[in-house]
């Protein structure tokens, strides 16, 4: 092994993971985080939208062996309660009998693969900003944030882990040619809002379930918290009548919030406070390539491919980032930990993520519309009830889209090109059958999806 260390850019759940497996293969690390040590009761409120871990996630972890001590501190969610502006609600389960996406504490997750990290012999240097990077020999300048001293990081290989606004990314794009990058923003932001527990501790909702308030043009979220809580994403258009520019006042956040969700408004006592006080954050779609500088530096997780949350995907992206790493590690390492074998490495990481984190990122975007907007539609519920009836008949010709992304490990490039496929095939469906949804289990409809999917 080398006397240089493998330096991590950024201390977040895919740095901290990504130390883990680093260091369990012998090799020095050494992660620099530009922010205060958060397990110091150091976290920065009002940002946070609760994690989803799903499948691939979960396979991130148990590749650490954490998995187990996770699943203590986060709750299953078996399906959507969709609320309406009447205060009714209508479950909408996520997949078979026994499926679930966990929510879980962004901040609980983080301190514990840190923790790990550390226990694996990582070190973690806090306040390091990522100011300025040699490529070719392989140094990293870091500031201090509260001296401003500057540091020379010699590393044998840097990793940029950095988020979605990296600076490790930066550095490849001033001082890389043919360096690729976009960033696309919606016209939307997001606030972080809370229910409190009740006055004896027990959840103020059901506690198994993603709750969304889908209002068309706009919805609010909430996902439960291991201390009766739910932590509750208000996702509002910047401009318009109804926007952020126009809840200018308390009295008019109170009015709204009472035409708009009436059922919640009476379990959030603090609303107010936490509209006012809480930040109104952007959401964000970067894409950039190449990842990689020959076998020195190295993109992963937000910072090689940010998308927005609407599919709960990009931490469990950024952990299956790490879990293909180690694949192409066992690969490529057997004859030797050097240069050669790391930039085939780093190369086959990039060509084999950049299409399946594309395809992630239009996902996403697209599931908004979903969450927003199609959830309440009755045709969207029946195709859902038909394409889960169906797939329990068929498991070999039809999963839906969901369940590809949320509970396999198919590449996400298959996902979407399955799924628009699938959706073809049920527009068809929803357009052929009269009287469809009294007879949506019907032979009738089986045979004509079998024949549709033999034609397409």
């Amino acid at each position: 092994m080398s006397e240089r260390p493998f330096a991590v850019m950024g201390a977040g759940l895919v740095g901290s993971l990504l130390s883990i497996y680093l260091a369990k293969r012998g090799n020095k690390v050494e992660i620099y985080e530009r922010r205060d040590d958060m397990r110091l009761g150091n976290m920065a409120g009002g940002r946070s939208i609760n994690l989803a871990l799903s499948d691939r996630g979960w396979k991130g972890l148990q590749g650490v062996g954490i998995a187990d001590e996770i699943k203590k501190i986060a709750i299953p969610m078996k399906g959507r309660m969709v609320h309406d502006k009447e205060g009714k609600t209508n479950f909408l389960p996520y997949g078979k009998e026994g499926q679930a996406i966990y929510s879980v504490s962004r901040g609980g997750l983080n301190c514990m693969l840190m923790d790990l990290a550390e226990k694996h012999g990582a070190k973690i240097h806090f306040n390091q900003r990522c100011k300025r990077l040699s490529v070719k020999d392989g140094v990293a300048i870091v500031e201090d944030a509260n001296t401003h001293k500057e540091t020379k990081i010699e590393a044998e290989r840097i990793f940029g882990t950095d988020g979605a606004f990296s600076a490790v990314r930066l550095q490849m794009q001033t001082s890389m040619d043919r360096f690729e990058y976009s960033q696309h923003y919606l016209n939307y932001g997001y606030k972080e809002l809370v229910i409190p527990p009740k006055k004896d501790g027990d959840f103020a909702m059901e506690k198994n379930c993603l709750h969304i308030w889908a209002r068309g043009t706009f919805m609010m979220i909430a996902l439960p918290n291991i201390d009766g809580s739910f932590t509750c994403t208000l996702f509002f258009p910047y401009e318009g009548k109804e926007s952020f520019a126009s809840m200018t006042d308390r009295n008019a956040v109170n009015k709204f919030f009472k035409e708009t969700f009436p059922d919640a408004v009476p379990i959030m006592p603090t609303l107010l406070d936490d509209f006012f006080n809480n930040p109104t954050s952007s959401l964000v779609t970067i894409r950039c390539y190449p990842w990689n500088i020959e076998d020195k530096v190295m993109l992963l997780g937000d910072a090689a491919h940010g998308v927005v949350p609407f599919y709960g995907q990009g931490m469990n992206c950024g952990f299956e980032d790490c879990t293909v790493l180690e694949q192409l590690m066992d690969k490529h390492l057997k004859n030797g930990n050097n240069s050669v074998a790391w930039k085939t490495i780093f190369i086959e990481l990039g060509q084999s993520r950049k299409p399946n984190s594309d395809a992630i990122a239009d996902l996403a975007v697209g599931n908004f519309v979903e969450m927003r907007d199609l959830v309440t539609h009755p045709d969207f519920i029946l195709q859902k009830k038909i394409e889960a009836h169906f797939s329990q008949l068929h498991p070999d010709k039809w999963l839906p889209l969901y369940t590809m992304v949320t509970f396999t490990d198919l590449p996400y490039s298959h996902a979407l090109k399955q799924g628009q496929k699938q959706d073809t095939i049920m527009k068809r469906v929803l357009s052929s059958i009269p009287d469809l949804e009294t007879k949506w289990n019907s032979h009738e409809v089986e045979q004509l999806m079998l024949k549709l999917i033999a034609e397409y």
